[in-house]
């Protein structure tokens, strides 16, 4: 019987390749090699897909929430490929700060993921260090690190992304008025923020997330597929925030052109999605609602 904790090795062709399984702290962590596609692998965490990461070429995104984030660091401001200093919280299998890396070369960036066990398995089977690779890792709770940002290092980042899953579900101290605050606090001029959120009809989490978000940065946008928007499907939603302009006319251009396009609402259009909707506080954030039934799970 195959030895499940074994290394997959980069080296060996897709049929050869094994899947890594582990107990992590917030619950079994499976690495599932992409059969039809070499260097492809699946992170699951209890069976829910958390990462996809091609080794061999860190510009595959797999994941339409990935690609729509993907597009937002294209556009960012500045040179073309310029390099940008960025905070990712939640870590996954660092999908996006890979491809940060490789498309924007010399990005300073930290990333900060609350699951220890998980971090050194992806770490240990999946490692992202490279030649001009600048990213650190670490272990801790994304609104503890971001706090402690915003107190000893304000407006240094170009950059902010909130990617955090305790399985299924964004924990609420992450969803509030209080934690966006301190996004901002740690975002220089014209910089952004960008949270993976999911949500289905009546869509109350994310008419509150968006109410939210308007409350703290005057410049606001949601990108979804739009059966997502229609409540038609549980799914990701990206909510984008910056107090200077956002570059929603590149952004429009490139989701697009991608092979699952997705709408971005913004201005009186998102005005009117969020309608009378309070914005989240500490004192009333809940955690997102669980997904249906077989959403995302995978076997």
């Amino acid at each position: 019987m195959p030895d499940p904790t074994a290394a997959p090795s980069q080296d060996s062709p897709a049929d050869e390749r094994l899947p890594v399984l582990r107990e992590t702290d917030l619950g079994r962590a499976k690495l599932l090699p992409d059969v039809d596609h070499d260097g492809g692998w699946l992170l699951t965490l209890d069976d829910t897909p958390q990462s996809y990461v091609d080794l061999g070429d860190p510009t595959h995104l797999e994941f339409e929430y990935t690609r729509r984030l993907g597009h937002l660091v294209d556009a960012l401001d500045g040179p073309e490929g310029g390099p940008v200093d960025a905070l990712h919280l939640g870590g996954g299998a660092l999908t996006l700060p890979r491809y940060l890396a490789a498309t924007r070369p010399g990005s300073r960036q930290r990333v900060v993921e609350v699951d220890g066990p998980l971090l050194d398995l992806v770490e240990q089977h999946l490692p992202w260090q490279g030649p001009g690779v600048d990213i650190t890792a670490e272990v801790g709770d994304a609104r503890e690190a971001l706090a402690t940002l915003a107190r000893t290092a304000p407006a240094g980042l170009d950059l902010v992304v909130a990617d955090v899953f305790h399985g299924s579900r964004t924990p609420a101290h992450l969803t509030s008025v209080e934690f966006l605050r301190l996004a901002a606090a740690v975002l220089r001029p014209g910089g952004l923020y960008a949270a993976n959120l999911a949500d289905g009809a009546p869509l109350a989490f994310a008419r509150a997330q968006t109410a939210t978000l308007r409350a703290v940065f005057p410049q606001t946008c949601l990108i979804a597929e739009p059966p997502v928007l229609r409540g038609r499907r549980y799914g990701n939603i990206l909510l984008v925030g910056s107090a200077g302009p956002l570059p929603v006319a590149d952004l429009v251009r490139r989701l697009a052109g991608d092979i699952f396009p997705a709408r971005l609402t913004d201005g009186a259009d998102l005005a009117s999605f969020a309608g009378r909707t309070a914005p989240v506080t500490d004192a009333t954030a809940t955690d997102s609602p669980p997904p249906p039934d077989g959403a995302f799970s995978v076997g």
